[in-house]
């Protein structure tokens, strides 16, 4: 049984082929059918299963379309060809904290960004101390969230996101920031929910960290799969080519 199926997916972005000053400069240009277009695409034609219970890792350079694919599979964007069946609950950890609040408190981003993730306040509520223990910022959680470094936020990003089981585990370069020790313990999360039946995929620069989590490896090239198969294969082929 699969929890992820896509299917034949492209991401198209149209691009302006010269610089628009203004919006009085763009509709002049568009009444005189001025305006062209070049077609870029962020991912072409891009197909993948992940039985349930299985680790996916994502490699590719820069620009690759990695993000974009992760945000095509979470529902955050729709693609412009192709579909992507997913069976089960979602949980995206990707930018981590982008519905946060500057101006609020760590406690009240707890409840902010939950609600945005779509946590019920009953389950937040009950939550709380399991969340401020996890991220190892109960010094700092009524501080305004202005005033946390990037690794804070992501922190207490991840301790949020993290307070169910998902059926499904969309992971996004989160264990590169912060600290050795929480990156060790947020993959030791990762882990349990994997080894609990969470189906995952994983993007991250680390190709260790790729051969250590994931069970299969799809290799994207300028938006498009060049190869998929077994993790420390595909992660070899990989370094090769770019040493």
């Amino acid at each position: 049984m699969y929890s992820i199926e896509v299917n034949n997916v492209s991401m198209r972005y149209r691009l302006h082929n010269e610089k628009i000053d203004s919006i009085k400069h763009y509709f002049i240009k568009k009444m005189k059918q001025e305006i062209s277009y070049t077609d870029f695409f962020a991912l072409n034609d891009v197909s993948f299963s992940v039985p349930k219970g299985q680790v996916l890792g994502i490699v590719g350079l820069n620009g690759a379309g990695k993000s974009t694919l992760l945000k095509v599979v979470s529902g955050i964007i729709k693609p412009t060809n192709g579909s992507v069946l997913t069976n089960g609950k979602i949980a995206p950890l990707i930018e981590l904290g982008a519905g946060f609040d500057g101006e609020l408190s760590g406690m009240e981003n707890i409840f902010l960004n939950g609600l945005l993730l779509g946590y019920s306040k009953k389950t937040i509520r009950s939550k709380v101390e399991e969340i401020i223990d996890f991220s190892e910022l109960e010094e700092f959680i009524h501080t305004p969230l202005k005033n946390y470094s990037s690794g804070m936020k992501a922190r207490l990003g991840f301790s949020i996101a993290t307070i169910t089981m998902p059926d499904i585990l969309i992971v996004d370069e989160v264990l590169s920031v912060g600290d050795i020790k929480f990156r060790e313990k947020s993959q030791k999360k990762i882990k349990y929910m994997v080894d609990n039946g969470t189906t995952a995929i994983f993007v991250s620069h680390s190709l260790g960290q790729v051969e250590k989590i994931c069970d299969e490896v799809l290799w994207l090239e300028k938006g498009s799969v060049r190869k998929i198969g077994e993790s420390k294969l595909i992660c070899d082929e990989f370094k090769l080519n770019h040493k």
